[in-house]
């Protein structure tokens, strides 16, 4: 097996773990009304890459050396696909993106109606807090290390993180939004819950404050690559593998990376970002890294 069928099915082995997790995470005894489960349910099972919490496993895997972790993370990998999700039936509505297709379905509100669309992400988003911890009550973390794991979620999603990212993506528009301001809208609308995962499963792993220092230099660099290479997407890629339009940043007048720098420029960025980002890895002396530098490899050459 190459290098590259290696890490897909590394990452598909985490898919399947986080999504039987996320199957049992909004307990059946709770009196949730009908409708609200579903829509909640159809965005969250939607499918995806479930990048994020591969990201919580794979650095708890990489600062504690073995697997073994993944009982304990798997809570704030579910925890961290909730925020995710929340974001992304928000993002859809017509008050933003205006989307009516995600990963290949008609996106939340195109089925249950703007007003449940956004009453099923408030009810994904204040889950999350509840699953965190999960994982301390279930013996995995220390209550210390979930309350970190929670102080930086509400942080990193929140008004300084991914909420604020929004805002100004919202406010950018082509012709006015400088480079340093894209670069502010996608390290915090994309980056920082990937920096979140990272650092998560660093704590759980039992990382020290260097090796979470670098984690999210390795977070920051492999966020703004991953948006960056969905900027180039949007203009070159499959509709069919992305499932949803090619184009779609162009019809709403957005700013993006190839719009303000070409797409070759575009790619070299990709690639520096990846190598800075695996150099932070290896110098944070992790004891199996192997998992996360492959992560890093495979997103540069992603096609969906």
């Amino acid at each position: 097996m190459n290098e590259r069928a290696s890490i897909k099915a590394y990452l598909s082995k985490c898919a399947e773990l986080t999504e039987a997790s996320l199957k049992q995470s909004v307990p059946s005894s709770w009196d949730v009304p009908v409708r609200l489960r579903e829509a909640m349910h159809y965005s969250l099972e939607a499918g995806g890459k479930r990048l994020r919490p591969a990201l919580v496993l794979s650095a708890a895997e990489a600062v504690f050396g073995r697997t073994t972790t993944f009982d304990a993370a798997l809570p704030v990998a579910c925890a961290v696909e909730f925020i995710h999700t929340y974001s992304l039936i928000h993002d859809d509505l017509p008050a933003m993106d205006n989307d009516d297709f995600r990963r290949g379905k008609p996106t939340n509100h195109k089925v249950f109606g703007e007003a449940m669309a956004i009453l099923a992400g408030d009810a994904l988003l204040t889950h999350a807090f509840h699953l965190i911890p999960q994982a301390a009550r279930k013996g995995g973390i220390s209550a210390e290390v979930a309350l970190a794991i929670v102080e930086d979620l509400a942080k990193l999603a929140g008004a300084p993180g991914m909420v604020g990212g929004q805002v100004a993506d919202m406010l950018g528009e082509q012709g006015i939004t400088s480079i340093s301001e894209l670069e502010y809208i996608h390290l915090h609308k994309t980056s920082d819950l990937i920096v979140f995962s990272v650092t998560a499963g660093g704590r759980i792993g039992g990382a020290t404050e260097k090796q979470l220092e670098l984690l999210a230099t390795y977070g920051r660099n492999i966020g703004l690559a991953f948006q960056i290479r969905d900027d180039i997407l949007d203009l070159i890629g499959d509709e069919q593998k992305l499932g949803k339009k090619t184009n779609s940043d162009v019809q709403q007048n957005k700013v993006t990376y190839p719009f303000l720098i070409g797409i070759e420029e575009s790619k070299a960025q990709v690639e520096r970002l990846t190598q800075e980002a695996k150099s932070a890895v290896l110098d944070a002396g992790l004891l199996a890294p192997e998992r996360l530098l492959e992560i890093a490899d495979y997103l540069v050459g992603r096609d969906h």
